[in-house]
């Protein structure tokens, strides 16, 4: 079974200038540096016109993790996410798939930005998978939440990106 997540970030910019601050190279190193944690790191990236594909490490030390899911992993969590994005029409989509290293754990999901009243507004859609026998639906809520606040803090992060370089 799997655990279902959707989060909204609304930007003041309208998604014609929010897209490109997303899949630029030099912001996500920044924004991996400033909010990516412990050993943090643009793995792979890649940009053929509007198209771009990137891969991205980010952690968290095991003393921030909740006590369950420090029990599954035995140290830090290390977390691989890859997207894929693309321009669609008048608005931008993305297919990510993530994976928490040394777990049975996988979130796949879609992400769409597209202009919304004076600004624009990026949903994400995932599902989040812990193969776990007893405890898999307890640790996939716990990720899910988690996942949560680290889309809060990325669009925050951009949001911010964006009111400098206006």
């Amino acid at each position: 079974m799997a655990t279902s997540l959707e989060h909204r970030s609304a930007f003041t910019a309208p998604a014609d200038a929010v897209y490109p601050t997303l899949v630029d190279e030099a912001f996500l190193t920044e924004r991996l540096r400033s909010i990516g944690g412990k050993g943090a790191a643009l793995l792979a990236y890649d940009r053929v016109g509007e198209s771009v594909e990137f891969t991205l490490r980010q952690g968290v030390e095991a003393s921030r993790l909740p006590g369950a899911v420090k029990a599954v992993l035995g140290g830090d969590l290390v977390v691989e996410r890859e997207e894929r994005w693309r321009s669609d029409g008048p608005r931008y989509a993305a297919v990510t798939r993530v994976s928490i290293a040394g777990t049975p754990a996988e979130i796949q999901g879609q992400a769409r930005l597209g202009d919304h009243g004076e600004g624009s507004l990026l949903v994400v859609r995932a599902q989040v998978r812990v193969g776990v026998p007893l405890v898999g639906g307890r640790l996939e809520k716990v990720v899910v939440e988690q996942v949560g606040k680290l889309l809060a803090a990325e669009a925050e992060f951009a949001e911010s990106w964006l009111a400098e370089r206006a």
